[in-house]
């Protein structure tokens, strides 16, 4: 990049940042109505722990507050509290009895499918019309951006579309604040 383009860039920075801050509000808003509809008083936050679980379908408690980047403590409450709600179990870790694994129930994901319907086919709707080709860039681009990835990495690396679970620390996240080079 030369110095040249250094405003030019800033500007369609700043552009973006702003659309992800439009972004983020209307993801606020989904999460505070899909929790409402999970358990009517679940805070976003709970939600959050919830849909981790379910997506990783079993993971420790240890391992879901690095992921999550929470207190133990907390979210030990929380996922006793999701517990209660019969949206989890808790098992015993095998390799280490005194952890423990958690895992969705049938409910909790009955419950889940329910609350996630009315954006899903929001979200459908909206990406209809889209050519399926801008829906795979954006996904790509998405991917590079949360991993401080270049955009087409995975492919020159011949890897095609990037795994969900290959992910950058977020220490190395294009979205971190860098020094300009």
């Amino acid at each position: 990049m030369t110095t040249d383009d250094l405003p030019t860039r800033t500007e369609a920075v700043r552009a973006l940042e702003a659309q992800f801050g439009e972004l983020i509000n209307r993801m606020r808003r989904v999460l505070t109505e899909n929790a409402q509809r999970v358990s009517p008083g679940m805070l976003p936050g709970a939600y959050k722990v919830f849909t981790t679980v379910v997506n990783r379908e079993r993971i420790s408690q240890s391992a879901l507050a690095e992921v999550l980047m929470v207190d133990k403590g907390q979210l030990s409450r929380t996922a006793r509290e999701l517990e209660q709600l019969g949206l989890i179990q808790r098992e015993s870790d095998p390799d280490d009895g005194r952890a423990s694994i958690l895992s969705p129930t049938a409910l909790g994901l009955e419950r889940l499918a329910a609350a996630r319907a009315p954006q899903e086919h929001t979200l459908m709707g909206t990406l209809r019309d889209w050519p399926l080709d801008d829906i795979h860039n954006l996904t790509r681009l998405l991917h590079a951006l949360s991993a401080g990835a270049l955009p087409g990495a995975e492919a020159a690396a011949g890897t095609g579309t990037p795994a969900s679970d290959d992910r950058a620390p977020a220490s190395q996240s294009l979205l971190d604040p860098v020094a300009p080079a």
